[in-house]
């Protein structure tokens, strides 16, 4: 099928909601071998949304909606929607139901306006709201079949996930299977150049490069009349992936690189604490965000300023006055002074230049990444480029990277330090 996503919301057109709903839906639905071709964004006005439906009901099989599915006068996706399709909106008392008890279990009073969310278009199946109280729908009419999610991501994945893949999976009697390879410290450009005669010759299997936030992606996608059959394709070229790309490739359907260490961590009953100072906290935010994380982090420090790094983590000023903040000798220190300050088995540093000046001996974009362990410190030097986010981003996935090869037993340094 090709797919549109019709997201809906004047709030989207404002800048006011950033519009993560797409790019999250787009990511699941390339999951399950189908194709989005047009993302559309339209805002709460009837016409539009009207002539918007018409468009992409003449270029795509498949319209999943996001928005709109709400109780106010301005929430109009299902009503344009079955207009287009010359569907009547029939109230269903089963929602109705599950809309005064939710209303109830929340202590909140249920006020008429709430029935808006019950009516939905005739026949469709419906996507029960077990995350709040619009219901979704989907339905098919002249060959287009339309999906209709509510605009709350914490709404609208979910019932994706759970409501939306289980009908789509109904449509096609052939099995999908996906898998994610995952890649760090190779761009997706080299990747690409790595893989490119592979890529162009695949059918079925298929394979592509997705630039992430810090690292680069590989989905693997085959259809079969069977899961093991489809699954039987994707490892082939899963090995040769690996065997291509080598100590780069971090994890095949694992969620990032911090998640691994987590799971790597967890598994051997260690600890970890971080010393800071380009990334102020970005280190230990990425890994407190997952659960599971306060069995293993025993905490951390930000030591922004030259004075805290003496005082928190007692590194001698003297040696931070000979090599600068930003050196090897700082971040070893800064690693070696938090492990010892937090008891921790592991400990991670990282100092440098975010931008946007340099300290008149590095340019912007150096950075430095410790490692400390019982037996020794590693300090990994970067050369990160311009991009204040980026750099930090970057500063906070490279001590990841080496936490993930010393707990897998490959070399912690990719260059020296």
């Amino acid at each position: 099928m090709n797919c549109e996503i019709l997201s809906v919301g004047t709030e989207l057109l404002l800048g006011n909601t950033i519009n993560t709903d797409a790019a999250s839906l787009s990511d699941m639905l390339a999951g399950l071998g189908i194709n989005v071709f047009w993302h559309s964004v339209v805002g709460d006005n009837p016409g539009r949304l009207a002539e918007s439906v018409a468009i992409a009901r003449s270029r795509a099989d498949l319209i999943i909606t996001t928005g709109g599915l709400g109780p106010t006068y301005d929430d109009l996706t299902k009503t344009v929607l079955a207009e287009s399709f010359g569907l009547p909106l029939v109230l269903h008392q089963e929602e109705v139901a599950g809309l005064k008890c939710w209303f109830s279990t929340h202590d909140r009073p249920f006020t008429e306006n709430n029935l808006q969310q019950a009516y939905l278009p005739e026949g469709c199946t419906v996507f029960h709201n077990d995350w709040g109280t619009a219901p979704g729908c989907a339905f098919e009419k002249d060959g287009v079949r339309v999906i209709m999610l509510p605009g709350p991501p914490s709404e609208c994945l979910p019932m994706f996930r759970h409501c939306a893949v289980p009908y789509l999976k109904t449509l096609s009697e052939e099995t999908i299977v996906s898998h994610q390879i995952r890649v760090f410290g190779m761009g997706e450009s080299a990747v690409e150049a790595r893989l490119r005669d592979k890529m162009e010759k695949m059918r079925n299997p298929t394979l592509a490069t997705y630039a992430k936030q810090g690292d680069v992606m590989l989905r693997v996608t085959a259809k079969a009349p069977s899961h093991e059959e489809a699954e039987a394709m994707c490892q082939p070229v899963i090995q040769a992936v690996k065997a291509e790309l080598g100590q780069v490739v971090y994890g095949v359907d694992v969620e990032s690189l911090e998640a691994l260490v987590l799971s790597l961590m967890t598994e051997r009953s260690l600890t970890l604490s971080a010393a800071e100072s380009l990334t102020g906290g970005l280190i230990g935010a990425k890994f407190t965000a997952l659960p599971g994380a306060s069995a293993v982090f025993r905490g951390g420090a930000v030591t922004y300023c030259d004075e805290c790094k003496a005082a928190m983590l007692h590194i001698d000023p003297a040696l931070i006055a000979a090599h600068g903040a930003v050196s090897y000798e700082t971040a070893e220190a800064m690693a070696k002074g938090v492990r010892a300050a937090t008891g921790s088995d592991l400990a991670v540093s990282a100092t440098g230049l975010a931008g946007p000046d340099g300290d008149g001996v590095n340019p912007v974009g150096t950075v430095f990444v410790g490692l400390a362990t019982a037996e020794r410190v590693w300090v990994r030097k970067l050369h990160l480029g311009a991009g204040r986010d980026r750099v930090r981003l970057l500063a906070a996935n490279n001590a990841y990277d080496m936490l993930r090869r010393y707990l897998t037993g490959l070399p912690v340094l990719m260059e020296k330090g």
